[in-house]
């Protein structure tokens, strides 16, 4: 292959995407939805790493389905600048970079890197229209289910909305506690593990299938926790440190409980 028309290509593309990426990177910094956008190349990166022995054999040839690639991602990129649509300008980066691996390394190198780049798709923060839309009907689920535990658990509580109602304190399950936050990063997640660690399709799409149920159900945990020692010892158990501590356990039970998957998985290979 000719490296300079390569190399004047990555410079192009560098050049479209100069202002684009480091406003992702300040979302990242900025907005504990996105926080988990920094490892998510670093991730992608090591699955090209791990494919590595496969591609230094792999023989390079073009494809001009790169080209169609490439056409769409700038039509994406100019009609994202237009409406000023930031979601629509970091997709076509992917989409971009999708292209130029076709049309400059061919498809047998493609079918390598695929997965590595369109797990980039999770360093892109969620439009704004599109978090508020799932995370209100996710807060009254989380509400509801939690408050039919407690009410389960024989303890006096009412429900309005996203507002659990004891005698002595008011609770609001709040973005953070809807469990988009860690869906969101669930999600990333569980797909790198499936990545890296299952071979299995179809042990795949369970494990990162099941994230969802998942992740609700470790916030229902997390919120009907919260209500029981709020209602013993008052408002500090659920605010401040121990608030953020119970965020921390729950996605860690998140975790295990995807690792516990995968491990019954294994059995039914």
């Amino acid at each position: 292959m000719q490296w300079l028309p390569l190399a004047l290509g990555i410079v192009v593309l560098a050049l479209c995407y100069s202002q684009i990426i480091p406003s992702m990177v300040r979302d990242w910094y900025f907005d504990d939805n996105a926080s988990h956008g920094f490892f998510i190349p670093l991730i992608s990166l090591y699955i090209v790493w791990m494919r590595r022995s496969e591609l230094a054999t792999s023989p390079v040839d073009s494809s001009k389905i790169g080209l169609f690639l490439i056409a769409a991602s700038v039509i994406m990129l100019v009609a994202g600048w237009l409406a000023f649509e930031l979601f629509t300008m970091r997709l076509s980066l992917v989409i971009a970079l999708c292209g130029c691996v076709l049309y400059w390394f061919g498809k047998r190198v493609f079918s390598l890197l695929a997965s590595a780049l369109l797990f980039l798709v999770y360093m892109i923060p969620l439009p704004a229209i599109v978090y508020n839309a799932v995370a209100f009907p996710l807060k009254l689920f989380v509400s509801w289910l939690s408050v039919g535990i407690l009410q389960a658990m024989g303890m006096m509580v009412v429900r309005e909305g996203n507002i659990i109602m004891f005698p002595n304190i008011t609770l609001e399950v709040v973005d953070a506690c809807s469990g988009l936050r860690s869906l969101t990063a669930l999600f990333a997640l569980s797909t790198a593990y499936a990545l890296i660690l299952i071979r299995s399709p179809r042990h795949r799409i369970i494990l990162v299938a099941s994230t969802l149920p998942i992740a609700v159900g470790a916030n229902v945990l997390r919120v009907t926790v919260t209500g029981v020692l709020a209602r013993k010892f008052g408002a500090a158990a659920a605010e401040g440190f121990f608030h953020e501590f119970t965020g921390l356990v729950t996605f860690v039970l998140a975790l295990a409980a995807l690792a516990g998957l995968h491990q019954v998985l294994r059995r039914f290979k």
